[in-house]
């Protein structure tokens, strides 16, 4: 399988809600990008959908979250294990601060990282390069005589910015029309209020990752999708496992699903950073409530070795 990067630009920012419409996220998980990529397979044809479907099924396609990359520096998760940090920072308050808010380490310091003389504060005073959150007021027009206001959280990247996902492809005939996908893709938009110019992206790089990296043996495996192991896989995977997890839930966006909006089943899933003895598959979870057809979330991992 080869690895690609895929550095994605967004000029008019980005609306990823976290259970709200006022407080913006600047990053999306892999079931987000995995939902966005099937409704626009499905709306080019069925079996635009049918293959995007099978190839990720038998995994002939992964793909990662989205993570934050500030001019030439690609930042990956952090490592959800306790680290043994430098003698120094012991009493050092604003150093252990700093490295409890640190939520990404630069790719390439990985391993300064894991040998606990990573500088917290330096790391987190680069990332308040990356952009801005702010928010767009707008008015909701129902039959009331006054427009309610409401507001809505936006994050903006300052040039040179954005967010990358990696993409984990076996051969041509899988990667070429994933590469068509992703440009349909960029004109409608991932995330939320895009019908405001939101979530639009230019795909602006494009980087071969060495295999080798990421499907060498590891002490642990860090997860850089969001995932679920399968049933069968869940008890040898979670011991002495290090992992954080998430609620997933939402509304479906399907006109054909149901007459009016219905919300997604919840589902727990472990978030990238999350930390293992051993590799796992996961899976492809049906996550209807009633509607008329199956909604489908993505649950499947790549895997980042640490020694």
């Amino acid at each position: 399988m080869e690895y690609t990067i895929f550095r994605l630009s967004f000029s008019n920012g980005i609306h990823i809600g976290d259970r709200s419409l006022e407080k913006p996220l600047f990053s999306f998980c892999a079931d987000t990008l995995y939902s966005a990529l099937y409704i626009e397979a499905n709306a080019e044809s069925t079996e635009k959908a049918a293959w995007l479907d099978q190839v990720i099924r038998e995994g002939k396609l992964m793909i990662s979250d989205a993570f934050p990359y500030i001019k030439d520096t690609e930042f990956l998760p952090k490592p959800i294990l306790p680290i043994q940090r430098d003698a120094s920072e012991k009493g050092d308050s604003v150093r252990k601060k700093a490295f409890k808010k640190l939520s990404f380490i630069p790719l390439d310091q990985m391993e300064t990282f894991l040998a606990g003389n990573l500088d917290p504060v330096e790391i987190l005073a680069r990332l308040k390069k990356l952009g801005v959150a702010g928010t767009k007021t707008s008015a909701a027009i129902s039959h009331q005589e006054e427009t309610l206001p409401y507001h809505v959280g936006t994050y903006r990247f300052f040039d040179g910015n954005g967010l990358f996902f990696i993409a984990g492809v076996e051969g041509n005939d899988v990667y070429e029309p994933f590469s068509e996908l992703m440009t349909a893709l960029s004109f409608s938009g991932i995330g939320g209020k895009r019908s405001s110019g939101f979530g639009r992206f230019e795909i602006v790089g494009k980087k071969k990752l060495d295999s080798y990296i990421l499907e060498q043996t590891g002490g642990y495996y860090m997860t850089l999708s969001i995932s679920l192991p399968k049933e069968e896989e869940m008890e040898d995977v979670l011991i002495n496992g290090c992992y954080q997890v998430l609620k997933r839930g939402g509304f479906v966006q399907s006109a054909t699903y149901a007459e009016q909006p219905m919300k997604k089943q919840e589902l727990f899933m472990l978030s990238a950073g999350s930390c293992f003895k051993k590799r796992y598959e996961g899976d492809i979870y049906d996550v209807s409530l009633g509607g008329s057809h199956p909604v489908y979330k993505y649950g499947k991992p790549i895997f980042w070795p640490l020694s």
